[in-house]
């Protein structure tokens, strides 16, 4: 008799599931309590799986054997909760799709900065000529990749709550970011908790696995007991520190010194010198993106080449255009005051700064001595800016009020000199004036196109 499956959510994730699961002999049944976009609908309908959307039935999903989940329901849904009661194994995507393939994973955690170090990790595995996939929390399903499963690598980003159900998945390279607080609400407030999420990554790692981690991160060197771990474990560091045995740190600026203790290999240097990617938290992102590719046999002179050809997702640290020797960068991705300072940091020159939204219980103190140095001036967005003007207002020479995107950026133009940039790090979440962080990239870039030559601006 076949084994009776239940996918609890209809995206990406959760339809993926569901065809891999068809597509190996199970029953399956696809149940969301939100209604289910055309696309995955007809997805569902074309293979012929039953499916429910705007409600979940108790009464048959409580007959599941195994319940595949979307990461994006919590523990304390009713539903849950049931399946709890009745102990249903209850497992995410990721984990289901690695039972059906026996490809090598590269996968990547981390609060800040997963995308980026995805996208390039995938970027240099590919360039150097690897059969490799990408998947995980980037909008592709594992799942839907495993029923053709031609790769022989897929490098995964992997967010907490993609780990929250994974039982046996062991991915060859595990890289491990940076753990700060966030969606701290679906682990009890206890930073702990989350970090444990996060190093579940690496739980099933054996002595063939290595784990590359950032030794500069003060909660994931509070968290990771190297001690326990079997895995070959890389830190890696933005400088050279004798408290750890680093597979790679910068000696300088431009060059990552990586010393990988595995086949007796020599250390060798990789330049970064023609990467497009700014800042100090991009360096770190490089650095554990290289070290994968460097455990996976992309050599030095590879890894440069590939460097130089990558380009960024959208709305991080984007450069839009230059006009009159003023650069336009996007970094509409920087919801929180951490991502902010990234981009502060990491940015050279006198910044002309558009930020604002939602406040999510911000607090900028953190920025404020960054702020001081770098911001000429700040262009606030939003349509409550009070706390923002409160707290740099007297730190920053100049400050102004706006409402709209085109306005934000015409002031920010013209308050602008050659050889600066305006900078759009809002520090916020989006919703007050924009449907999502997307949309408020796409507004900042059309509206810097739109700015004619200097002649035309107006002078403040």
């Amino acid at each position: 008799m076949q084994k009776f499956v239940v996918i609890l959510g209809a995206a990406e994730s959760g339809v993926g599931a569901a065809l891999l699961a068809q597509a190996k002999g199970y029953t399956v049944f696809v149940s969301d309590r939100a209604p289910i976009q055309p696309a995955y609908k007809e997805k569902l309908a074309n293979a012929g799986i039953e499916f429910e959307e705007n409600q979940h039935t108790l009464d048959r999903i409580l007959l599941a054997e195994l319940v595949i989940k979307s990461p994006g329901i919590p523990e304390k849904a009713v539903v849950i909760k049931a399946l709890r009661e009745k102990v249903v194994s209850i497992i995410s995507e990721i984990e289901f799709a690695s039972r059906y393939t026996k490809a090598r994973f590269v996968a990547i955690t981390g609060t800040n900065g997963k995308t980026t170090t995805t996208l390039l990790t995938y970027h240099l595995l590919k360039e150097a000529g690897l059969s490799v996939g990408l998947a995980g929390n980037i909008g592709y399903s594992l799942a839907e990749q495993v029923i053709e499963d031609k790769h022989a690598y897929y490098v995964l980003e992997l967010s907490s709550f993609q780990l929250d159900d994974v039982q046996d998945f062991r991915p060859w390279i595990a890289l491990l970011l940076n753990i700060t607080p966030d969606h701290l609400d679906r682990y009890e407030y206890s930073l702990e908790k989350y970090a444990e999420a996060k190093l579940r990554i690496a739980q099933n790692q054996s002595l063939d696995d290595y784990l590359i981690y950032n030794a500069d991160d003060d909660n994931i060197g509070r968290f990771l007991k190297t001690a326990f771990m079997t895995a070959f474990v890389l830190p890696f560091s933005l400088h050279h520190r004798p408290d750890y045995h680093l597979a790679g740190y910068y000696e300088d600026d431009c060059t990552l010194r990586v010393h990988l203790p595995i086949e007796d290999r020599h250390p060798d240097k990789v330049s970064i010198e023609n990467s497009p990617l700014i800042g100090q938290h991009n360096h770190q992102n490089m650095a554990a993106a290289i070290l994968a590719a460097r455990v996976a046999g992309a050599s030095p002179a590879q890894i440069e080449a590939a460097l130089a050809t990558f380009k960024n997702a959208d709305h991080r640290l984007q450069l839009i255009r230059e006009l009159d020797e003023v650069q336009y960068i996007d970094d509409s991705k920087a919801t929180n005051v951490e991502a902010a300072w990234y981009a502060l940091d990491g940015i050279k020159r006198p910044i002309v700064w558009i930020a604002g939204g939602t406040d999510k219980g911000n607090d900028y103190t953190s920025i404020v001595e960054l702020a001081q140095q770098k911001v000429k001036a700040l262009v606030c967005l939003g349509v409550d800016n009070a706390k923002l003007r409160a707290t740099f207002e007297g730190v920053v020479p100049h400050l102004e009020e706006t409402q709209s995107m085109a306005d934000a950026v015409q002031r920010a133009a013209a308050l602008a000199s050659p050889g600066e940039v305006v900078l759009l790090s809002p520090c916020c979440a989006s919703f007050d004036l924009f449907k999502n962080y997307e949309d408020r990239g796409q507004q900042f870039a059309a509206a810097a196109w739109a700015l004619p030559p200097s002649e035309s601006v107006p002078s403040v």
